[in-house]
Protein backbone atom coordinates (compact mmCIF):
# COMPACT_ATOMS: atom_id res chain seq x y z
CA UNK A 1 0.00 0.00 0.00
CA UNK A 2 2.70 2.56 0.77
CA UNK A 3 4.19 2.11 -2.64
CA UNK A 4 0.99 3.10 -4.33
CA UNK A 5 0.68 6.62 -2.79
CA UNK A 6 3.72 8.18 -4.42
CA UNK A 7 2.64 6.86 -7.76
CA UNK A 8 -0.81 8.53 -7.50
CA UNK A 9 0.74 11.83 -6.53
CA UNK A 10 3.00 11.76 -9.58
CA UNK A 11 0.05 11.07 -11.87
CA UNK A 12 -1.96 13.99 -10.38
CA UNK A 13 0.95 16.42 -10.70
CA UNK A 14 1.47 15.43 -14.32
CA UNK A 15 -2.19 16.00 -15.04
CA UNK A 16 -2.00 19.41 -13.49
CA UNK A 17 1.07 20.26 -15.53
CA UNK A 18 -0.63 19.19 -18.72
CA UNK A 19 -3.60 21.44 -17.85
CA UNK A 20 -1.36 24.46 -17.31
CA UNK A 21 0.32 24.19 -20.71
CA UNK A 22 -2.84 24.02 -22.82
CA UNK A 23 -2.34 26.35 -25.88
CA UNK A 24 -3.95 29.80 -25.70
CA UNK A 25 -5.63 29.29 -29.07
CA UNK A 26 -7.54 26.36 -27.64
CA UNK A 27 -8.65 28.43 -24.70
CA UNK A 28 -9.83 31.30 -26.93
CA UNK A 29 -11.66 28.94 -29.23
CA UNK A 30 -13.46 27.49 -26.34
CA UNK A 31 -14.64 30.94 -25.12
CA UNK A 32 -18.10 31.82 -26.52
CA UNK A 33 -18.05 34.99 -28.77
CA UNK A 34 -20.64 37.77 -28.40
CA UNK A 35 -23.08 38.23 -31.30
CA UNK A 36 -22.68 41.49 -33.30
CA UNK A 37 -25.34 44.16 -32.58
CA UNK A 38 -28.21 44.13 -35.01
CA UNK A 39 -28.13 46.84 -37.74
CA UNK A 40 -30.38 49.87 -36.96
CA UNK A 41 -32.34 51.89 -39.55
CA UNK A 42 -31.16 55.58 -40.11
CA UNK A 43 -33.07 58.14 -37.98
CA UNK A 44 -34.95 60.94 -39.83
CA UNK A 45 -33.55 64.57 -39.13
CA UNK A 46 -36.06 67.45 -38.41
CA UNK A 47 -35.26 71.15 -39.21
CA UNK A 48 -34.69 73.44 -36.21
CA UNK A 49 -37.63 75.66 -35.31
CA UNK A 50 -37.46 79.24 -36.67
CA UNK A 51 -36.23 81.93 -34.26
CA UNK A 52 -38.92 83.85 -32.51
CA UNK A 53 -39.31 87.58 -33.33
CA UNK A 54 -37.40 89.75 -30.88
CA UNK A 55 -39.58 92.90 -31.04
CA UNK A 56 -42.90 94.30 -32.23
CA UNK A 57 -42.99 97.19 -34.73
CA UNK A 58 -45.80 99.51 -35.77
CA UNK A 59 -46.28 100.22 -39.46
CA UNK A 60 -47.50 103.26 -41.34
CA UNK A 61 -48.47 103.65 -44.98
CA UNK A 62 -47.30 106.74 -46.93
CA UNK A 63 -50.05 109.10 -48.04
CA UNK A 64 -50.43 111.81 -50.66
CA UNK A 65 -51.38 115.35 -49.69
CA UNK A 66 -51.46 118.80 -51.28
CA UNK A 67 -48.62 120.74 -49.71
CA UNK A 68 -47.64 124.38 -50.27
CA UNK A 69 -44.70 124.48 -52.66
CA UNK A 70 -42.01 126.82 -51.43
CA UNK A 71 -38.52 127.91 -52.43
CA UNK A 72 -36.00 128.12 -49.59
CA UNK A 73 -33.52 130.98 -49.85
CA UNK A 74 -31.21 133.19 -47.83
CA UNK A 75 -30.07 136.77 -48.19
CA UNK A 76 -29.36 140.08 -46.48
CA UNK A 77 -31.73 142.58 -44.93
CA UNK A 78 -31.01 145.90 -46.65
CA UNK A 79 -32.52 149.42 -46.72
CA UNK A 80 -35.17 149.88 -49.37
CA UNK A 81 -33.42 153.12 -50.30
CA UNK A 82 -30.50 154.71 -48.45
CA UNK A 83 -29.56 158.37 -48.99
CA UNK A 84 -26.17 159.89 -48.23
CA UNK A 85 -26.45 163.39 -46.73
CA UNK A 86 -23.32 165.36 -47.54
CA UNK A 87 -22.16 168.97 -47.34
CA UNK A 88 -22.29 171.03 -50.51
CA UNK A 89 -20.05 173.82 -49.23
CA UNK A 90 -16.51 173.47 -47.97
CA UNK A 91 -14.29 175.26 -45.48
CA UNK A 92 -17.03 175.84 -42.90
CA UNK A 93 -17.01 174.74 -39.27
CA UNK A 94 -19.64 172.32 -38.00
CA UNK A 95 -21.16 174.17 -35.06
CA UNK A 96 -24.06 171.88 -34.06
CA UNK A 97 -25.17 168.27 -34.62
CA UNK A 98 -28.83 167.77 -33.73
CA UNK A 99 -29.40 164.06 -34.39
CA UNK A 100 -27.50 160.85 -33.85
CA UNK A 101 -27.40 157.37 -35.34
CA UNK A 102 -30.62 155.38 -34.98
CA UNK A 103 -32.96 158.36 -34.58
CA UNK A 104 -36.14 158.69 -36.58
CA UNK A 105 -36.46 162.01 -38.42
CA UNK A 106 -39.08 163.84 -40.48
CA UNK A 107 -38.69 165.42 -43.89
CA UNK A 108 -37.15 168.90 -43.57
CA UNK A 109 -35.94 168.34 -40.00
CA UNK A 110 -32.62 170.08 -39.30
CA UNK A 111 -29.82 167.56 -38.76
CA UNK A 112 -26.77 169.86 -38.39
CA UNK A 113 -25.66 173.44 -38.88
CA UNK A 114 -22.45 174.96 -40.23
CA UNK A 115 -21.00 178.33 -39.27
CA UNK A 116 -22.47 180.60 -41.96
CA UNK A 117 -20.96 183.94 -40.85
CA UNK A 118 -18.59 184.16 -43.81
CA UNK A 119 -21.35 183.15 -46.20
CA UNK A 120 -23.63 185.89 -44.85
CA UNK A 121 -20.83 188.45 -45.34
CA UNK A 122 -20.30 187.33 -48.92
CA UNK A 123 -24.04 187.60 -49.48
CA UNK A 124 -24.00 191.21 -48.30
CA UNK A 125 -21.20 191.98 -50.75
CA UNK A 126 -23.01 190.42 -53.68
CA UNK A 127 -26.21 192.26 -52.78
CA UNK A 128 -24.30 195.54 -52.92
CA UNK A 129 -22.81 194.59 -56.27
CA UNK A 130 -26.31 193.78 -57.49
CA UNK A 131 -27.58 197.20 -56.46
CA UNK A 132 -24.65 198.85 -58.25
CA UNK A 133 -25.31 196.84 -61.40
CA UNK A 134 -28.97 197.84 -61.33
CA UNK A 135 -27.98 201.53 -61.08
CA UNK A 136 -25.52 201.26 -63.94
CA UNK A 137 -28.14 199.59 -66.09
CA UNK A 138 -30.69 202.29 -65.28
CA UNK A 139 -28.22 205.04 -66.29
CA UNK A 140 -27.27 203.24 -69.52
CA UNK A 141 -30.95 202.77 -70.40
CA UNK A 142 -31.72 206.47 -69.82
CA UNK A 143 -28.75 207.55 -71.94
CA UNK A 144 -29.81 205.26 -74.79
CA UNK A 145 -33.39 206.54 -74.62
CA UNK A 146 -32.24 210.19 -74.85
CA UNK A 147 -29.93 209.37 -77.76
CA UNK A 148 -32.81 207.70 -79.62
CA UNK A 149 -34.84 210.93 -79.31
CA UNK A 150 -31.99 213.07 -80.67
CA UNK A 151 -30.91 210.75 -83.44
CA UNK A 152 -33.66 211.74 -85.95
CA UNK A 153 -32.69 215.43 -85.75
CA UNK A 154 -28.98 214.65 -86.11
CA UNK A 155 -28.14 215.54 -82.51
CA UNK A 156 -26.52 212.13 -82.03
CA UNK A 157 -24.50 210.31 -84.60
CA UNK A 158 -25.04 206.75 -85.54
CA UNK A 159 -21.73 205.78 -84.00
CA UNK A 160 -22.67 207.36 -80.67
CA UNK A 161 -26.03 205.61 -80.74
CA UNK A 162 -24.32 202.25 -81.22
CA UNK A 163 -22.03 202.99 -78.28
CA UNK A 164 -24.98 203.76 -75.99
CA UNK A 165 -26.68 200.54 -77.04
CA UNK A 166 -23.51 198.56 -76.23
CA UNK A 167 -23.25 200.21 -72.81
CA UNK A 168 -26.80 199.22 -72.01
CA UNK A 169 -26.22 195.58 -73.05
CA UNK A 170 -23.05 195.48 -70.97
CA UNK A 171 -24.90 196.84 -67.95
CA UNK A 172 -27.60 194.19 -68.38
CA UNK A 173 -24.97 191.44 -68.48
CA UNK A 174 -23.30 192.76 -65.33
CA UNK A 175 -26.67 192.91 -63.61
CA UNK A 176 -27.37 189.26 -64.51
CA UNK A 177 -23.93 188.27 -63.20
CA UNK A 178 -24.58 190.11 -59.93
CA UNK A 179 -27.94 188.38 -59.57
CA UNK A 180 -26.24 184.99 -60.11
CA UNK A 181 -23.70 185.78 -57.42
CA UNK A 182 -26.45 186.68 -55.00
CA UNK A 183 -28.29 183.44 -55.77
CA UNK A 184 -25.09 181.48 -55.30
CA UNK A 185 -24.46 182.99 -51.90
CA UNK A 186 -28.08 182.38 -50.92
CA UNK A 187 -27.68 178.70 -51.82
CA UNK A 188 -24.47 178.47 -49.80
CA UNK A 189 -26.34 179.96 -46.88
CA UNK A 190 -29.07 177.34 -47.28
CA UNK A 191 -26.49 174.58 -47.59
CA UNK A 192 -25.01 175.64 -44.25
CA UNK A 193 -28.06 173.96 -42.70
CA UNK A 194 -28.35 170.22 -43.34
CA UNK A 195 -31.94 168.92 -43.40
CA UNK A 196 -33.52 165.50 -43.88
CA UNK A 197 -34.63 165.00 -47.51
CA UNK A 198 -37.35 162.52 -46.45
CA UNK A 199 -38.86 160.75 -43.46
CA UNK A 200 -36.66 157.93 -42.25
CA UNK A 201 -34.07 156.61 -39.84
CA UNK A 202 -30.50 157.83 -39.49
CA UNK A 203 -28.47 154.68 -40.19
CA UNK A 204 -25.03 156.24 -39.72
CA UNK A 205 -23.47 159.53 -38.65
CA UNK A 206 -19.91 160.82 -38.97
CA UNK A 207 -20.66 164.43 -37.99
CA UNK A 208 -18.48 165.86 -35.25
CA UNK A 209 -19.01 169.32 -33.81
CA UNK A 210 -16.09 171.71 -34.28
CA UNK A 211 -14.68 169.99 -37.36
CA UNK A 212 -14.04 171.82 -40.63
CA UNK A 213 -15.95 170.04 -43.36
CA UNK A 214 -15.04 169.80 -47.01
CA UNK A 215 -17.44 170.03 -49.91
CA UNK A 216 -18.90 166.58 -50.59
CA UNK A 217 -18.13 165.17 -47.13
CA UNK A 218 -20.74 162.60 -46.06
CA UNK A 219 -22.12 163.36 -42.61
CA UNK A 220 -25.24 161.14 -42.38
CA UNK A 221 -26.97 158.20 -44.04
CA UNK A 222 -30.74 158.02 -44.06
CA UNK A 223 -32.93 154.93 -44.58
CA UNK A 224 -35.76 156.59 -46.44
CA UNK A 225 -39.16 156.08 -44.81
CA UNK A 226 -37.51 153.52 -42.53
CA UNK A 227 -38.32 150.81 -45.07
CA UNK A 228 -36.30 147.61 -45.21
CA UNK A 229 -36.25 144.83 -47.78
CA UNK A 230 -34.96 141.27 -47.94
CA UNK A 231 -32.74 140.59 -50.92
CA UNK A 232 -33.16 136.84 -51.32
CA UNK A 233 -30.60 135.00 -53.44
CA UNK A 234 -32.40 132.54 -55.73
CA UNK A 235 -30.95 130.00 -58.14
CA UNK A 236 -31.32 131.13 -61.71
CA UNK A 237 -33.57 128.26 -62.79
CA UNK A 238 -35.96 128.99 -59.91
CA UNK A 239 -35.93 132.76 -60.39
CA UNK A 240 -38.22 132.37 -63.40
CA UNK A 241 -40.96 130.96 -61.13
CA UNK A 242 -41.14 134.18 -59.11
CA UNK A 243 -43.29 137.24 -59.68
CA UNK A 244 -44.22 140.43 -57.87
CA UNK A 245 -46.83 139.96 -55.18
CA UNK A 246 -45.91 136.43 -54.05
CA UNK A 247 -45.99 135.89 -50.29
CA UNK A 248 -42.73 135.35 -48.41
CA UNK A 249 -41.98 134.12 -44.89
CA UNK A 250 -38.72 135.34 -43.36
CA UNK A 251 -37.27 133.60 -40.30
CA UNK A 252 -36.45 136.14 -37.63
CA UNK A 253 -33.65 135.54 -35.09
CA UNK A 254 -36.13 136.69 -32.43
CA UNK A 255 -38.51 133.82 -33.16
CA UNK A 256 -41.74 134.83 -34.95
CA UNK A 257 -41.68 134.70 -38.75
CA UNK A 258 -42.02 137.97 -40.66
CA UNK A 259 -44.37 138.10 -43.64
CA UNK A 260 -43.42 140.03 -46.75
CA UNK A 261 -44.18 140.22 -50.45
CA UNK A 262 -41.97 140.29 -53.52
CA UNK A 263 -41.72 143.82 -54.90
CA UNK A 264 -39.64 142.97 -57.93
CA UNK A 265 -37.33 140.30 -59.34
CA UNK A 266 -33.91 141.09 -60.76
CA UNK A 267 -33.86 140.87 -64.56
CA UNK A 268 -30.42 139.22 -64.66
CA UNK A 269 -28.55 136.32 -63.04
CA UNK A 270 -25.01 136.71 -61.74
CA UNK A 271 -22.66 134.79 -64.03
CA UNK A 272 -20.37 133.82 -61.14
CA UNK A 273 -22.85 132.70 -58.50
CA UNK A 274 -25.64 131.71 -60.95
CA UNK A 275 -28.06 133.41 -58.54
CA UNK A 276 -30.51 136.24 -58.98
CA UNK A 277 -32.22 138.49 -56.44
CA UNK A 278 -35.80 138.75 -55.31
CA UNK A 279 -36.52 142.07 -53.59
CA UNK A 280 -39.00 141.50 -50.77
CA UNK A 281 -40.75 144.40 -49.02
CA UNK A 282 -40.88 144.04 -45.24
CA UNK A 283 -43.65 145.47 -43.04
CA UNK A 284 -43.03 148.66 -41.07
CA UNK A 285 -41.95 148.21 -37.48
CA UNK A 286 -40.17 144.91 -37.97
CA UNK A 287 -37.39 144.06 -35.50
CA UNK A 288 -35.07 142.97 -38.31
CA UNK A 289 -31.99 145.13 -38.78
CA UNK A 290 -30.20 146.14 -41.95
CA UNK A 291 -27.17 143.93 -42.57
CA UNK A 292 -28.61 140.74 -41.06
CA UNK A 293 -28.34 137.57 -43.12
CA UNK A 294 -31.53 135.56 -42.72
CA UNK A 295 -33.30 132.68 -44.43
CA UNK A 296 -36.86 132.37 -45.59
CA UNK A 297 -39.22 130.73 -48.04
CA UNK A 298 -41.27 131.94 -50.99
CA UNK A 299 -44.70 130.44 -51.70
CA UNK A 300 -45.38 129.01 -55.17
CA UNK A 301 -48.86 127.53 -54.65
CA UNK A 302 -49.59 123.86 -53.86
CA UNK A 303 -48.56 120.51 -55.35
CA UNK A 304 -48.94 116.83 -54.45
CA UNK A 305 -46.51 115.33 -51.95
CA UNK A 306 -45.93 111.71 -50.81
CA UNK A 307 -45.43 112.07 -47.05
CA UNK A 308 -44.65 109.93 -44.01
CA UNK A 309 -44.15 110.84 -40.35
CA UNK A 310 -40.74 112.24 -39.51
CA UNK A 311 -40.38 109.46 -36.92
CA UNK A 312 -40.37 106.89 -39.77
CA UNK A 313 -37.21 108.38 -41.32
CA UNK A 314 -33.71 107.56 -40.09
CA UNK A 315 -30.80 109.82 -41.09
CA UNK A 316 -27.36 108.40 -40.39
CA UNK A 317 -23.97 108.74 -42.03
CA UNK A 318 -25.21 111.06 -44.72
CA UNK A 319 -27.98 108.69 -45.87
CA UNK A 320 -31.71 108.74 -45.23
CA UNK A 321 -33.49 105.40 -44.87
CA UNK A 322 -36.81 103.83 -43.98
CA UNK A 323 -37.52 100.21 -42.94
CA UNK A 324 -40.06 97.94 -44.56
CA UNK A 325 -40.81 94.21 -44.05
CA UNK A 326 -40.04 91.52 -46.61
CA UNK A 327 -42.09 88.35 -47.18
CA UNK A 328 -40.46 86.65 -44.16
CA UNK A 329 -41.18 89.58 -41.81
CA UNK A 330 -37.55 90.62 -41.81
CA UNK A 331 -36.50 94.23 -41.83
CA UNK A 332 -35.27 95.68 -45.12
CA UNK A 333 -33.73 99.15 -45.29
CA UNK A 334 -34.62 101.41 -48.21
CA UNK A 335 -32.66 104.55 -49.02
CA UNK A 336 -34.96 107.47 -49.83
CA UNK A 337 -34.63 111.08 -50.90
CA UNK A 338 -36.53 113.59 -48.81
CA UNK A 339 -37.90 117.01 -49.66
CA UNK A 340 -40.09 119.45 -47.79
CA UNK A 341 -40.74 119.20 -44.05
CA UNK A 342 -44.03 120.33 -42.56
CA UNK A 343 -44.91 119.98 -38.89
CA UNK A 344 -43.99 116.33 -38.06
CA UNK A 345 -44.19 115.05 -41.66
CA UNK A 346 -41.53 114.61 -44.33
CA UNK A 347 -41.95 114.56 -48.10
CA UNK A 348 -40.48 111.54 -49.91
CA UNK A 349 -39.18 112.43 -53.37
CA UNK A 350 -37.89 108.99 -54.41
CA UNK A 351 -37.29 105.45 -53.16
CA UNK A 352 -40.80 104.72 -51.84
CA UNK A 353 -44.36 104.41 -53.13
CA UNK A 354 -47.72 104.84 -51.43
CA UNK A 355 -48.39 101.06 -51.32
CA UNK A 356 -45.44 100.09 -49.11
CA UNK A 357 -45.94 100.30 -45.32
CA UNK A 358 -42.85 101.26 -43.35
CA UNK A 359 -41.90 101.09 -39.68
CA UNK A 360 -43.49 104.09 -38.02
CA UNK A 361 -41.18 104.87 -35.11
CA UNK A 362 -38.23 103.85 -32.90
CA UNK A 363 -35.85 103.11 -35.77
CA UNK A 364 -32.46 103.51 -34.08
CA UNK A 365 -32.29 100.07 -32.43
CA UNK A 366 -33.47 98.24 -35.58
CA UNK A 367 -31.08 96.25 -37.79
CA UNK A 368 -31.52 95.17 -41.37
CA UNK A 369 -32.45 91.47 -41.59
CA UNK A 370 -33.87 91.39 -38.07
CA UNK A 371 -37.00 89.28 -37.65
CA UNK A 372 -39.85 91.33 -36.19
CA UNK A 373 -43.53 91.04 -35.53
CA UNK A 374 -45.61 93.59 -37.42
CA UNK A 375 -48.41 95.30 -35.56
CA UNK A 376 -51.41 96.88 -37.25
CA UNK A 377 -50.97 100.11 -39.15
CA UNK A 378 -50.75 103.04 -36.79
CA UNK A 379 -54.30 104.41 -36.70
CA UNK A 380 -53.31 108.05 -36.42
CA UNK A 381 -51.41 107.97 -39.71
CA UNK A 382 -53.33 105.44 -41.82
CA UNK A 383 -54.15 106.82 -45.24
CA UNK A 384 -57.84 107.73 -45.51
Amino acid sequence: MPSLLPTRRRITAAAVALTLIVPTSLVLSATPTAAPPPATAPRATTPPPPPAPVRNVALVRPKTELWPDRIEASGNIMPWHETAISTEVGGLRLVSVLVSEGETVKKGQVLARLNAATVETDLDVTNAQLAEAEAVLAQAAATLERANRLAPSGGVSRQELTLYETQKHTAEARLNAARAQVKRQQLKLEFATLSAPDDGVISSSSASEGSIVQAGSELFRLIRQGRLEWRAEIKGELLMKLAAGQEVLIKSPLGPEVKGRIRRVSPTVDVKTRNGLAYVDLPAGTDLKAGLNVSGSIGLGKRKALVIPASAVLSQGGTTRVFKLDADNKLEAIEVKTGRVRDDWVEILSGLDDHTPVVARDLKPLKEGELVKAAALAPEVVQQ
